[in-house]
């Protein structure tokens, strides 16, 4: 039995304890200051200072997040910051954090807050004067499968655009930098100098004195007992010393952030996960090395590995059905006092993950532990933190929920800094937003969902991934026992929303892949159906708000650069920040006199709730919003003999003349009284169908027994995707979000720069338009074999980055691969020829017109102009 084992088995079992472990102390410099409260005639000083009645933000919560947040606020001029801290700086998940720092991340614009962070990480200690602990050895992830190999070439390719330094290493350099590797699995690795650890005390500490070296205040322990809001926005903060009146706070309260939300009425879907690490004690070999070793992540094993000290720190992820959640604090709160606490570990979860350490690193088998580490850190249901404002609650945001705290305190801080001072995001981060999920997040969901993440922190990370567990929630649509059986499904937004669908002979099921896979060859099948025939979407998971009230039109042209719709009509608008880039795309009719259907995407339903919602409250504006999406079903129906079908079910008139594109009416169909827009989100005849969830499965079959004889069927989102491609479609998230603005998009038909109203965006967007654009939004075809485009690929000239795609994949209808890329404005011709990277190598492009295919409105105008020429 190895020394490891050995001391696993024996001594560690003994003496681990289910509170806090002094073992730990030497690592982390812990202190603790006694304060005391004192009455000083007419002032009142607080904890040794004096208390501030009023602040422009309160902070709640000391770890390293929430003392970044006031660090970059002060640091950014706002000098009335206070920060509330129920205890001590870093307790709860910071102080025990093994402190890892990388530039890498899976996410686009979550590797700029890595970024950020370890810039400003490099940086902290000379501006401040106090210690970091910052060791940048950098750090590898290693691929010992080629499922690994083909991983590292998608991130790669993904990297080449932004200024993270990331490269993809061979054996032989792992080697040479790993010299204690065992090699004899390792096909490749990937490479980011600069990355490494540091220490989460001694972070927060520095960025603590920086933050009062700006102006913040700092009270702890200050308990915050209470939270109200008040009539104009405002927060009264009730703490056991006094109530500060706030412009806003800031919930950064780790695993406290449920009962801090709770506060407000909130349930925030945040669940304490028990993280474990092993530290030894000196291993003759690390000590004999000149320099540290780089960090590794052991994809295969997952967990990860470094140095500390002259001994190595082991920490392992373990799989969905070991791992321990501590649902008890879900539901009962977390223990009072509880703060720079440990649980008791249990080594018999990770010992799977040691067998694997050992043989990648086999000078652990002698290795003896003096440390087992077993902490609570924070998950959400999709791992990713909840960061910015919330919806239904004015100027209360979070910045909870943080897996991997440390390495995200930085860009964290500075990115909700700059929204709250500028009052928009610096860049886009809605997969951030902690309005992306609802009631439909209930705790059954949340505790599997957070289960299946831990879990998944080193599975293979494909193109188009699915994740089942906790899954279908309760938000199903009208047609969902319908076809749940028939389709791949998708998760968007609580929804089971269908990817494509199988016929005899498919391979059934999700079959990840870097390449073209099961579902390729099904979803030409369905977009050959919406050309040639009719299919059937579902839709319902797009958002629904009905905005009405005497001033509904007024508050529309403040917030949409486009002209609102004249009654009984439709069209798409735009949100737009204040500096001009693209906050939403919604399309919206006009169905009653002053009452507007808002109709968003599934994932943007209420991060755009809450923009329109913050601006009403603002104006004022008497007006009325209402969220309709779990109400409101939505089928759409497309292709050239869509016509025809509908026509059998309802009285009105489905002819071109008698409902023409781009309006609305209330309709009757095979009984059913409900809403129908003639819209082309495929490019083709469509319609979209507005009812009632519980009348949906009655219309759905009723529209598939009408086409029967037309060779109607199903299709879904995969289609619809392809399709829109190939028709030049602009799709918010992609080709337009809150780093682009409209005019480099393509968008200008949609923006009224002349409009009478002055909608938000209109004077930036004006400047734009004067100083020029740098780049533009091009369409790209790619000469491709068995991969195709997805979006944030690197485009490359001449051997040099030139931009990025923004989404991709394969047209049906010309057979070959497209997609929309951002290029600089002289590189936007026709016929520009450049590369895209896929997996590792670099396919021919070439700027064409768009679109590859007309739509059909286009064609049946263009055939009706031929007829009537001479």
């Amino acid at each position: 039995m190895s020394r490891l084992f050995y001391a696993i088995n024996t001594h560690l079992r003994r003496d681990l304890s289910a509170y806090c472990r002094t073992a730990l102390l030497p690592l982390r410099a812990l202190s603790c200051t006694s304060q005391k409260l004192v009455e000083n005639g007419e002032s009142t000083t607080v904890l040794g200072k004096r208390w501030k009645d009023t602040a422009e933000t309160v902070i709640i919560g000391g770890g390293c997040v929430g003392v970044s947040i006031a660090y970059h606020l002060a640091k950014a001029g706002q000098n009335d910051v206070v920060l509330l801290e129920k205890s001590e700086l870093t307790a709860g998940s910071t102080w025990h954090a093994a402190g890892l720092t990388t530039y890498y991340h899976p996410g686009i614009n979550l590797k700029k807050v890595h970024y950020h962070s370890i810039k400003l990480y490099e940086s902290l200690e000379a501006e401040t004067g106090q210690a970091v602990g910052f060791h940048q050895p950098g750090s590898i992830r290693i691929a010992s499968t080629p499922v690994r190999v083909d991983e590292l070439k998608y991130q790669m390719t993904r990297t080449h655009w932004h200024p993270t330094p990331q490269w993809l290493i061979t054996p032989e350099k792992i080697q040479e930098l790993f010299p204690l590797l065992n090699m004899d699995k390792v096909l490749a690795g990937l490479y980011n100098p600069g990355d490494g650890h540091i220490d989460p005390y001694s972070l927060t500490m520095a960025l603590a004195a920086g933050a009062r070296m700006y102006g913040a205040q700092i009270y702890n322990p200050a308990l915050v007992s209470g939270l109200t809001p008040t009539r104009d926005g405002k927060w009264d903060v009730q703490t056991p010393h006094g109530t500060i009146r706030a412009n806003r706070i800031v919930n950064a309260t780790g695993f406290w952030a449920r009962e801090v939300g709770q506060l407000i009425g909130f349930e925030h879907p945040t669940i304490p996960i028990h993280h474990q690490y092993v530290v030894t004690a000196t291993v003759p070999e690390v000590k004999a090395l000149k320099t540290e070793l780089p960090v590794i992540r052991d994809l295969e094993g997952s967990y990860y590995l470094r140095q500390e000290r002259d001994g190595l720190l082991f920490g392992p992820y373990e799989k969905e059905d070991k791992m321990v959640l501590q649902d008890s604090w879900v539901r009962d709160g977390v223990p009072p006092g509880f703060g720079k606490e440990l649980f008791e570990s249990d080594l018999d979860r990770i010992m799977e993950h040691v067998e694997m350490a050992m043989e990648m690193v086999p000078v652990l088998k002698n290795a003896d532990i003096i440390n087992v580490v077993s902490g609570p850190i924070t998950y959400t249901p999709d791992l990713l933190p909840m960061v910015g404002p919330h919806q239904a609650a004015r100027n209360y945001w979070t910045a909870i929920g943080f897996g991997y705290g440390v390495i995200h305190a930085g860009g964290i801080g500075k990115f909700l800094s700059d929204w709250i001072i500028t009052g928009e995001p610096p860049f886009d981060l809605i997969e951030c937003d902690p309005n992306r999920y609802g009631k439909w997040t209930t705790v059954p969901y949340m505790c599997a969902k957070a289960r299946e993440s831990y879990g998944f922190n080193n599975v293979v990370g494909h193109p188009k991934e699915e994740r089942f567990a906790g899954r279908p929630t309760q938000r199903t649509s009208g047609v969902y026992e319908l076809l749940k059986g028939k389709a791949s499904m998708g998760f968007h937004a609580g929804w089971e929303q269908p990817h494509w669908f199988y016929k005899s002979g498919d391979e059934v099921g999700y079959k990840p892949n870097f390449r073209r896979t099961n579902w390729f060859g099904p979803v030409g099948r369905e977009c050959k159906l919406v050309m040639e025939k009719v299919g059937v979407i579902d839709l319902t998971p797009f958002g629904k708000f009905i905005v009405k009230g005497k001033d509904s039109q007024k508050l529309l042209d403040r917030l949409f650069a486009n002209t609102m719709p004249k009654l009984g009509l439709t069209n798409i608008s735009h949100m737009l920040t204040p500096t001009g880039r693209v906050y939403a795309e919604v399309t919206i009719t006009q169905h009653a006199p002053g009452e507007f259907l808002l109709i968003t995407g599934s994932g943007s339903e209420l991060h755009d709730l809450r923009w329109i919602e913050r601006e009403a409250a603002e104006g004022p504006y008497d007006v009325d919003i209402s969220n309709v999406t779990d109400d409101i079903g939505v089928l759409g129906v497309a292709g050239p003999k869509t016509r025809d079908v509908l026509q059998k079910l309802t009285q009105e008139d489905m002819s071109d003349s008698g409902f023409k594109f781009l309006h609305c009416k209330p309709i009757t169909l095979a009984g059913i009284d409900l809403r129908a827009i003639r819209i082309s989100y495929t490019g083709e005849l469509g319609w979209e169908l507005y009812i009632p969830q519980k009348d949906m499965a009655t219309v759905y079959q009723a529209i598939m027994e009408a086409g029967q004889d037309m060779g109607i069927d199903n299709f879904g989102t995969y289609a619809m995707s392809s399709l829109r491609l190939e028709k030049g479609f602009r799709g918010w998230g992609a080709e337009m979000n809150c780093d682009t603005n409209p005019l480099e998009a393509g968008l200008d038909y949609f923006i009224k720069l002349n409009k009478t109203a002055d909608f938000i965006g209109k004077a930036a967007l004006q400047e734009i338009k004067a100083k020029g654009l740098k780049r533009k939004l091009s369409y790209i075809t790619m000469d491709t074999d068995n991969v195709d485009p997805e979006g944030n690929e690197t485009v490359w000239l001449n051997g040099k980055v030139v931009g990025n795609t923004t989404s991709g994949a394969y047209s049906y209808t010309t057979q070959q691969s497209l997609a929309f890329a951002y290029l600089p404005v002289e590189l936007c011709s026709v016929g520009q020829r450049v590369e895209v990277e896929l997996l590792g190598k670099k396919y021919p492009a070439m700027v064409v017109q768009e679109p590859l295919v007309l739509t059909e409105p286009t064609r049946t105008r263009l055939q009706k102009k031929a007829k009537s020429s001479p």
